[in-house]
């Protein structure tokens, strides 16, 4: 068997181990096998009990404005957001009203004198799983709360290393696997945002030629509030034995959101997105994956379903999915991207 045959066989094999091992945790999760013996830091809702604890909260969103947030392929309505964000919208409002009391009970015990640090929100999830849709329609409602607080979207995107790097790394068939990311850059980032520096800049990225921009930045001005949305913002890693300071992502986050759904329908949205972005996106000759818009439509769809495979399905179930019980609250979708059932962390 030849190096590069038995790796791939290595990778298969891999793939099928950790889909039985994060298939059991995926089912424990939602569905335990004992209940009354299930010890869980978590409370679920379906949607319909979800959608009582928003009590009065307006709806500040039009139904033009709720398609124009909405990603590709991701059928978002107005009875979601009634159902599902305003909800959301009302508890992260609880939150961040409690972090400023907080923060000024610290003051005076401190005897201190500063300014209230951005409350971040984080949202993970696979690609494909509507992570952009929730933080783009988060952001609006947020913003429009009575005190309008200055609300600010950031993705993870940005921090990846260029691609002549992860070529010579030989790392572009593991882009967005967390050895592709400027963890420095990004740790910096966060840092400098929530030690309140008066003006931080992020790194713009490219979908269109799918890579860094090089030399150009978005700068953001102490925001109130800050999303920071990105398939890897939850991930830990290995501690030092020794006990040293190792800082992660998350350590940033004052609310994080994990965008769940069954594999299959995560698998089926990827590929139907490919599909139509080939008859879309990809057409544009500056596009990095034009030379897909030329294929066939079965030719297309074998292309779409090996970078799943081979790539994003692992990435899931290696990086992705075991992140989930560390957030404080966790949206389920259903096979329509519909979501269907919550879970709020417990105080």
């Amino acid at each position: 068997m030849s190096g590069i045959a038995a790796k791939a066989w290595s990778d298969k094999a891999l793939l099928k181990a950790v889909r039985r091992s994060s298939a059991v945790l995926r089912d424990e999760f939602w569905s335990p096998q004992d209940p009354q013996r299930q010890v869980s830091p978590f409370m679920t809702f379906s949607a319909e009990e979800w959608s009582r604890f928003r009590a009065d909260t307006p709806m500040t969103l039009t139904e033009a404005e709720i398609e124009r947030l909405r990603s590709l392929n991701d059928p978002v309505s107005m009875d979601e957001v009634r159902m599902i964000y305003l909800s959301l919208s009302r508890l992260l409002s609880a939150h961040c009203e409690a972090s400023i009391q907080l923060f000024k009970q610290r003051a005076r015990f401190l005897t201190l004198r500063g300014q209230k640090t951005p409350f971040i929100i984080g949202i993970a999830g696979s690609v494909a799983v509507g992570k952009s849709t929730v933080a783009r329609l988060l952001k609006e409602l947020l913003a429009r709360w009575p005190s309008s607080p200055k609300v600010e979207l950031i993705t993870t995107d940005g921090f990846l290393l260029p691609n002549t790097t992860l070529r010579r790394r030989r790392l572009m068939n593991r882009k967005g696997f967390p050895e592709s990311y400027d963890s420095k850059a990004l740790l910096q980032f966060l840092s400098a945002v929530k030690a309140g520096e008066p003006e931080v800049s992020a790194p713009l990225y490219s979908h269109l030629t799918y890579d860094v921009l090089k030399g150009e930045h978005r700068t953001i001005e102490r925001p109130d509030i800050l999303i920071f949305e990105g398939i890897n913002v939850l991930q830990s890693r290995e501690l030092p034995k020794a006990g040293g300071a190792v800082p992660f992502i998350s350590d940033f986050f004052d609310f994080s959101i994990y965008i769940d759904a069954d594999e299959r329908d995560i698998e089926r949205w990827y590929i139907e997105r490919f599909m139509r972005l080939r008859e879309t996106a990809f057409t544009n000759p500056r596009s990095f994956f034009h030379r897909y818009s030329k294929l066939s439509e079965d030719a297309a769809f074998a292309i779409a379903q090996g970078l799943w495979d081979n790539i994003n399905s692992i990435n899931l179930h290696q990086n992705i999915l075991p992140t989930r019980p560390r957030a404080d609250l966790v949206l389920r979708k259903g096979p329509d991207h519909l979501i269907e059932r919550v879970a709020l962390r417990r105080l």
